[in-house]
């Protein structure tokens, strides 16, 4: 039986970018690691909502020397660290107590998988797509040209970077054989031939599409696999959108329902007693957006892929009089509830990775955060 290892922070980092990629973030967010040493030795994990006084007390006391959050730590650039604002107080209480703090905020969002995910599944909703328009240029293609007999070695690496994913597919590729010629000069250590000698040999083409945040490491591992001293390859700009990632996501419940009843639903599934909504109570809802925290900036996408309701958090007045002058249904289930159900999530996912890697790790959900808002 194998025993289980002490974890880095670094392994945690790479698979949270993995799953979640910082590119998938908005340009004005802050997500990765915001305190710490990527080499510290990681044995608890405590995964919250926001890093606020009582989870760094709460780590601190668990003995976690990780905190993975939603909302970023440090959202905006330190002028200062001083015990005389908020930030600061925290940021130091942090670096006292050794406790490493990760954000996974709007790429957690747009990511396959991520809080819009969950939110979608918590509905009961199927058929379920990204409602955010899906953007070109994420992928390129790798085009790799490898001596017959050595292309399963390539290949098992490349796919293990995370090239080949279509959808739900992976190890996805293609394979044609030709002829490959080269001559290397008298420096050369030729795999194949000798060097000062033209060389012909059977190869193959192999063809692969990987996505351009990791570009890098597909190429870095490739590259140390190949048996060639020097390895020919190509990256292809691709025009394809990428149809399972994007801010928001929209699908259909299994059959139509009253708006009461959907709102009924939404507040047992997020487990909250009150919410606001606008629209007709008794009108028939089925094909339901979502977009979970502050949401609204997807209303007019979803109105225009016919969406019946929307459900998110923070709708403003205006937002809300625009909506029934739209004849669309709008809930307001509230920035926190239809968040906080990302510690579980990916606190579960969290765990998976440490299973499968045999990490001796534990995790840990925060169950004490709280609403800064009552409802009287």
């Amino acid at each position: 039986m194998a025993v289980a290892k002490k974890p880095r922070l670094t392994e945690f980092l790479g698979w949270l970018n993995s799953s979640y990629p910082a590119a998938l973030a908005e340009e004005w967010d802050n997500v990765g690691l915001q305190v710490g040493d990527p080499l510290a030795e990681i044995e608890k994990i405590l995964v919250c909502l926001d890093v606020e006084e009582i989870a760094l007390r709460k780590a601190a006391e668990l003995g976690a020397k990780l905190i993975v959050s939603h909302h970023p730590f440090i959202f905006r650039p330190l002028k200062r660290i001083t015990a005389s604002d908020m930030t600061g107080r925290l940021v130091m209480q942090a670096i006292k107590n050794d406790i490493a703090v990760v954000s996974a905020h709007t790429n957690l969002d747009r990511a396959k998988d991520g809080l819009n995910d969950w939110l979608a599944a918590r509905f009961g909703l199927a058929q379920v797509a990204p409602l955010e328009r899906p953007e070109s240029g994420h992928f390129l293609k790798l085009v790799v040209f490898v001596p017959a007999g050595h292309e399963g070695e390539v290949m098992q690496e490349l796919f293990a970077a995370g090239a080949g994913q279509i959808g739900d597919y992976d190890s996805c590729s293609f394979r044609s054989r030709g002829t490959g010629s080269f001559r290397g000069d008298r420096e050369s250590t030729p795999f194949i031939g000798k060097a000062g000698e033209l060389e012909e040999t059977e190869e193959l083409r192999v063809e692969a599409i990987v996505p351009r945040p990791l570009v890098a490491k597909v190429v870095t591992r490739m590259i140390k696999v190949h048996p060639y001293e020097e390895v020919a390859y190509d990256l292809i700009p691709l025009a394809n959108e990428r149809n399972d990632i994007g801010l928001g996501r929209i699908g259909r419940l299994a059959e139509s329902m009253s708006l009461r009843d959907f709102a009924e639903q939404v507040k047992q599934a997020l487990g909250i007693d009150t919410l606001r909504l606008t629209g007709d109570l008794d009108r028939s809802v089925q094909k339901i957006a979502v977009c979970g925290g502050s949401g609204v900036s997807m209303y007019s996408e979803a109105l225009r892929q016919g969406a019946d309701c929307l459900v998110t958090g923070d709708v403003k007045f205006h937002e809300a009089q625009r909506a029934r002058q739209d004849g669309m249904a709008l809930i307001d289930a509230g920035h926190f509830a239809t968040e906080r159900l990302m510690v579980k999530e990916l606190a579960e996912r969290l765990r998976g990775f440490v299973a499968d890697r045999q990490l001796a790790a534990e995790i840990i959900e925060m169950a004490d955060e709280q609403d800064p808002f009552s409802f009287v």
